[in-house]
């Protein structure tokens, strides 16, 4: 796979692409947002994932972002210090598929790349006979992968699609942590639970309904549907 490190400091640039390319990475190392732009012109074979670096010289990390994806669907992997919950929250908005918080593992930043690169090859090809889901004013259409409230298009990332069209299956019904996590990132790997927080209030606040899933303490979490 071929992965784009945007990174600003060359001797962390160096360490991390030598991890990777041993575990199978083909990396290119850009040192700034417009390195970055540049080498997502179209040509040869495309990226599977971006890591991008929040801590830029050129330009903000997170208009970088939201450049990348006016540009392409390659996942994007966020690395960042800011820990805060608001923070990661404005990255996924952006269009930023997963973060990473430094100081991170190595073994955390390949699980999150495998299952970056793992969930979009398998939303690649949806499935037949899938159509529509309606909750009173929202109506989630599962082959284009579309959301929209009162008639109006909701922006969701792959994520936060997949965990509301998860939830609206089987309205009322509590799922499970590990269940989502399962269904979701396609992990039984334990770290992913505070992403998935964060996920869950993504989804709140874009929709635009923090009541639509409810936080059923200690178990997981399940879809209150809509009056219509």
């Amino acid at each position: 796979m071929r992965l784009l490190l945007v990174e600003d400091d060359n001797h962390v640039a160096a360490a991390l692409s030598a991890v990777l390319a041993r575990h199978g990475f083909d990396v290119t190392h850009a040192r700034n947002g417009e390195e970055a732009l540049q080498a997502l012109v179209p040509e040869g074979e495309p990226y599977g994932v971006v890591l991008l670096d929040l801590g830029l010289p050129d330009q903000d990390g997170y208009e970088v972002c939201g450049k990348i994806r006016k540009r392409t669907a390659t996942p994007v992997i966020m690395v960042t210090a800011r820990s805060d919950v608001r923070s990661r929250i404005h990255g996924l908005n952006l269009g930023a598929d997963d973060y990473v918080v430094k100081p991170y593992d190595t073994g955390e930043l390949l699980a999150r790349i495998h299952a970056v690169s793992r969930r979009t090859a398998h939303e690649d090809a949806p499935a037949a006979g899938e159509s529509s889901l309606r909750l009173g004013t929202v109506r989630i259409e599962l082959p284009t992968r579309q959301v929209s409230v009162d008639g109006t298009v909701v922006q969701l990332t792959r994520k936060e699609f997949d965990l509301l069209a998860l939830l609206a299956q089987r309205p009322g019904v509590v799922f499970r942590r590990e269940q989502i996590i399962s269904e979701v990132w396609r992990t039984s790997w334990e770290g992913t639970g505070r992403t998935l927080e964060v996920h869950v209030a993504s989804l709140r606040s874009k929709l635009r309904m923090p009541a639509l899933i409810e936080t059923v303490r200690g178990v997981g979490y399940r879809l209150v549907a809509p009056a219509a």
